[in-house]
């Protein structure tokens, strides 16, 4: 006998997810010079926004591709290249673009050329891909309907079937037209069939098995909230750590078509259970995720398995101090980096900034007698290993150093950005965008150091952010670690809530290095938390500020910088 369930079964309400008629849809078509998304370019887009089967709104515009369109696609599509001459490049359309569609479900007939193309633009430009669910009405229709009522799914094929008001004409608008009525005549069949939500849609999808499909029953127990989940295999190992603001419906999505990720899917098929943290709020749930990844190291989690890995810029103790890229923090450190490259690319900028020594030679105090290096003919060292600078003569290039990563002085990056300048005007393009790359880590490098430093300074620090049912959240966070957290529902006095977090919180020993011995990713998302619009500090031990002469008076020019590196035009500068 059958242990699949009745399709045509009545639903319950939370089963139901997401009701089509309140799922929001960007219908969308491009046409390009080409079929490939890496060689290729998008000439126009048309897109339909529809909910509950009205408009809402409509987006169209040619886009220039900034090549010829052969002569095969402009008989195909009929846009020429004067037609595109003058519409806007790429750049300025996709952003555009995802913001018409943001929040919503994508659609587009034979959806992976389409969403290959718009993702292969976001990665040349330096946009986050945004993951949203993408239904293709192909193979929906594939799903849907019999080789007998549909021999082929061609959009002209199923416009005609569904009698669509728009005939496809190869064009991105038109097309996408057409396909809100392929659509359309799509979800009326399958919801005969009993998909009535989102959700369902997606699960309805062939990539879903049905072992996968019946595994919804793990996230049965758990429980509409902010938290944590734990996946677990069948000797209760834990696979995969991840955060949600709603617990129940996060786990529900992974025995779903939304999740594509083919590791994910080989993690839910190895998983026996899944385990839950309820928490306060979000910021308690992402702390704790960081931490029970560091914990457990699950095989199929990729980042922050090792949080305190971090790489750090020091000055070594020696008479004639060099700088040095090393993992264990000490005062004085500049980072952390996430990577070693970053660390390096950070630490060449310095040593030009500042004159620090680039060799690593140890120096003696009395009487070095070295053999100059070629460093020293190219007047880009005073050779103290050969007795040709004294350490009081040397000693100005490690305060440089010192006063920069302290935020007391921010003059060795004015020199950078002169010598920058100069590199420019004498048409040296190479080398200034190798100056202005380094620069750029630097400052960047150096603002978010100071700024977690200054963070992990403060012995306690108690915030409160609004949540969205007219009460509070709460946070007590102590050298850049969360401590305690809490909320207090509308109508509840604040204080007494804060006054029982603050008595109940961990205990937080200073560690060495600027982070106080605090995981840098940790107090990176305290920071983002406390950073957000609407949040109050409710009590601090001792004032929360970064230096008057931090690296975050440079960042106007480090938004400039990112320009310039988008669009490599190291000369803007």
């Amino acid at each position: 006998m059958s242990t699949e369930p009745d399709p045509r079964a009545q639903l319950s309400f939370d089963e139901l997810g997401t009701p089509l008629r309140e799922t929001t849809f960007v219908v969308f078509d491009l046409e390009t010079t080409g079929g490939s998304a890496a060689e290729d370019a998008i000439t126009e887009i048309g897109a339909v926004k529809v909910r509950g089967g009205v408009v809402l709104g409509e987006f169209a515009t040619l886009v220039d591709p900034g090549r010829g369109i052969p002569p095969e696609i402009v008989a195909l599509t009929g846009i020429t290249d004067v037609m595109v001459s003058a519409a806007p490049r790429v750049d300025a359309v996709l952003p555009a673009f995802l913001e018409f569609a943001a929040g919503s479900v994508l659609v587009a007939h034979n959806s992976g050329f389409d969403v290959g193309f718009l993702k292969a633009a976001c990665a040349r430009l330096g946009y986050p891909w945004p993951r949203p669910a993408v239904v293709c009405t192909v193979r929906l229709g594939r799903r849907v309907l019999s080789r007998e009522e549909a021999p082929s799914c061609r959009l002209s094929a199923l416009a005609e079937l569904f009698q669509a008001a728009t005939t496809p004409t190869h064009r991105a608008l038109d097309d996408a037209k057409a396909t809100v009525d392929v659509l359309h005549g799509l979800l009326e069949r399958v919801g005969s069939l009993g998909v009535q939500s989102l959700e369902e849609l997606l699960d309805y999808l062939p990539e879903v098995t049905a072992a996968q499909r019946r595994k919804r029953t793990l996230a049965e127990d758990l429980p509409n909230e902010p938290g944590v989940y734990l996946f677990r295999g069948p000797s209760d190992e834990v696979l995969y750590v991840g955060k949600a603001t709603d617990l129940r419906r996060r786990v529900r999505q992974y025995f779903t078509a939304s999740e594509t990720r083919r590791r994910l899917r080989e993690m839910v098929a190895l998983a026996s259970r899944v385990e839950s943290v309820p928490c306060a709020h979000v910021l308690e749930a992402e702390v704790r995720e960081l931490r029970l990844i560091s914990a457990h190291k699950p095989a199929y989690n990729r980042r922050s398995k090792n949080p305190r890995e971090a790489w750090w810029v020091v000055l070594t103790d020696e008479p004639f101090p060099r700088l040095s890229v090393v993992r264990a923090a000490r005062e004085g450190a500049l980072g952390p980096f996430r990577r070693r490259g970053h660390a390096e690319e950070a630490m060449h900028a310095l040593q030009q900034a500042t004159g620090t020594r680039p060799c690593t030679v140890r120096i003696p105090a009395a009487n070095p007698s070295a053999t100059p290096c070629a460093l020293a003919e190219l007047e880009r060292c005073a050779a103290p290993c050969a007795g040709k600078q004294s350490a009081d003569e040397y000693a100005p290039a490690v305060v440089a150093v010192e006063d920069l990563v302290s935020g007391r002085a921010t003059h060795p990056l004015r020199l950078l950005a002169d010598r920058l300048a100069e590199l420019s005007r004498e048409r040296r393009f190479e080398q200034a965008r190798l100056d202005r790359d380094r620069l750029r880590t630097l400052v960047r490098g150096l603002d978010r150091g100071q700024r977690l430093a200054s963070l992990a300074a403060i012995p306690e620090l108690v915030a409160a952010r609004p949540d969205t049912l007219g009460g509070w959240d709460f946070a007590v966070v102590r050298h850049g670690r969360l401590a305690s957290a809490g909320s207090a529902a509308r109508g509840v006095p604040p204080m007494p809530v804060v006054d029982a977090l603050v008595a109940s919180a961990e205990t937080v020993l200073p560690g060495p290095g600027p982070l106080r011995g605090a995981m840098a990713e940790e107090t990176a998302v305290v920071l983002r938390w406390l950073d957000r619009p609407g949040t109050r500090i409710v009590a601090t031990a001792i004032p929360w500020a970064v230096p008057l002469h931090s690296a975050a008076t440079w960042r106007p020019w480090l938004e400039r910088a990112d320009a310039a590196k988008s669009s490599e035009h190291a000369d803007d500068f």
